[in-house]
Formats: C-alpha cells, structure tokens, sequence
C-alpha cells in the first residue's frame, strides 16, 4: 500500500479549495470567444502553439482576476447569505493561501504573454488593471457592471493580438459584444443580493434604480450585445453559420430573460450559468463550423 504524506495530502487539498474559490470551470463564458478572435486572426492555418499559449494566458488571467476579487471582497462577502460560505470566509482556504494562488497565476499570465509577443506582454498591466478594478467599482459608482464589461471584453481583443501582434477594430467590435453580454448577465444577477447590498453598501443599478429598471437595462444591453455580434460576422467575412449560431444564441437569451421576473429572481442561476455557457458554447460551435466549412480554415 502507498501512502501520501500529511504535507502532500495538505497541499492537494488547499490547491483544490483554492480552484473552487475562482470558480476555474467557469473560464468557459469567456474563453471560447478568444478561441473565435484567435481562430478568426489565424485563418487560414491554425497555429496550435499560440493557440495554447492564448488558452494558458487566458485561464491565468480570469484565475488572477478571480482570486483578487475574492481577497478583496471577503468582509463584503461575509456579511451576504449567499456568498457567506466562500471558502475565504468559512476558512476552507487562508488569505495567505489565496495570494499564493493570486501570484502563482499572475506569474504565469506574464509568462504567456511573454511567450507570444512583445505587445502582449507591454499591455499586459492595462489588462491586469481592469481585471482587478471591477472588485472596487461597487465601492465608487452605481454601475460596476461597466467595469466588468471592460474585463471581460479583453479576451477577444487579447487573443487577436496574440495572433497578429497589432490592434484589430473587429476584435474590439467582438469585446464589446463579450462585455456587453457578460455585463448584461451581470444586471441580472446583482438582482438577488439587492436587499443585502442595500444594508451593507454596496452600490449596483438594482440598488440604485431597482430591480425591474435593472431587468430592463439587462435586455436593452442585449439587443445591443447581438448587433455587435452581428457586426462582427460582417467584419471578418462570416457566412449563414455564423448567424444560425446567433439566431440560436438569442432564442436562449430570450429565455433567460423569460424566466427571470422581478418578483420571482428563483431561477437567476439557471439563467446566469446554464443558459450563458450554453451561448458561449454555441457561438463557438457555430464559429468553427463557418470556418471549417465556409472559410477553408484549416
């Protein structure tokens, strides 16, 4: 019989504690939309080397991201039910564990970029900065959602450039499209803590316009989330499989905000987790298989 040491045993656990904190399986609502910028820059060769590079990049980064908005938000989350059991809070997982996990990361986000090109690694800090500045937001402004729209339209915008080494306009037209869509989610979810932030100071739309204003802000921003998409597809020379994927991508957000009342937010986590990773999902399906089929990628 084998046995594993005390110290091993502890450290694969504190390393586990520490994936759940970040919620890793939940790189996949950003991620595959740099696999479409990256795919789109690439045509009509696929350079797996920088495709990997860009998947280790962007996982790191979210990881980092993740991480620091934990740290930094641990007494706000202390005092909301929902969030009260988060490992930082309950003890699962150490501050000191989960800088260690912040710098493990950050160190090897520096390291991709470094790997894929020298522009890259110079707006590597640009990134760094609005993927921690969203933790603060909900202490200075109303609209934190902007803020989180900015961190998660970098992926696009960053995988494009790790392709090509310049700056695309299309990938820009995608990241907006990303962070408005995630943005959008964001209104949504922000919903069912309304109460608690209000009590403790935390500053959101729902909280300031309430929570129907909230849920309409939510579609409007979608509408638009969809043109951009749109515009995207037009950009870079997508055909009909493109936009089937975006017709089944807006029947599934149409959904969501079917289920999602302002007198009944039961189901805002059927709407936030599954429908979202089912869009990013699809896009992305529907995205190879234009480029694949239609485009000759290869």
């Amino acid at each position: 019989m084998s046995a594993v040491s005390p110290t091993a045993a502890g450290t694969g656990s504190r390393v586990r504690a520490f994936l759940r904190l970040v919620m890793i399986e939940h790189s996949v609502f950003a991620l595959p939309f740099a696999y479409i910028a990256a795919l789109t820059a690439m045509r009509p060769r696929v350079d797996w080397a920088t495709f990997g590079l860009i998947t280790v990049a962007m996982v790191a980064a979210r990881t980092v991201a993740m991480a620091a908005n934990r740290i930094i938000d641990r007494h706000i989350d202390a005092q909301n039910p929902r969030t009260a059991r988060r490992e930082l809070v309950t003890g699962a997982l150490s501050v000191r564990t989960a800088w260690t996990g912040l710098a493990v990361a950050l160190a090897v986000f520096l390291g991709a970029c470094a790997a894929l090109n020298w522009l890259c690694l110079a707006l590597s800090p640009v990134a760094l900065f609005f993927l921690t500045i969203y933790s603060y937001a909900k202490r200075f402004t109303d609209f934190p959602q902007v803020f989180l729209g900015l961190a998660q339209a970098i992926a696009p915008v960053g995988a494009w450039i790790a392709v090509t080494g310049h700056w695309s306009w299309a990938a820009f037209v995608l990241g907006l499209a990303v962070g408005t869509w995630i943005g959008g989610f964001d209104l949504i979810y922000s919903c069912q803590d309304v109460e608690v932030d209000r009590r403790i100071g935390v500053r959101s739309v729902p909280v300031r316009f309430g929570v129907p204003a909230a849920l309409r802000a939510s579609a409007v921003v979608h509408l638009g989330t969809f043109a951009l998409y749109a515009a995207f597809g037009a950009m870079t020379g997508y055909h009909w499989l493109w936009y089937v994927g975006l017709a089944l991508a807006a029947a599934v957000l149409t959904y969501e905000h079917q289920i999602v009342r302002p007198n009944d937010l039961s189901r805002v986590n059927r709407a936030f987790f599954t429908a979202n990773g089912l869009i990013g999902l699809a896009l992305f399906a529907f995205a190879v298989a234009d480029l694949l089929f239609l485009q000759g990628l290869r």
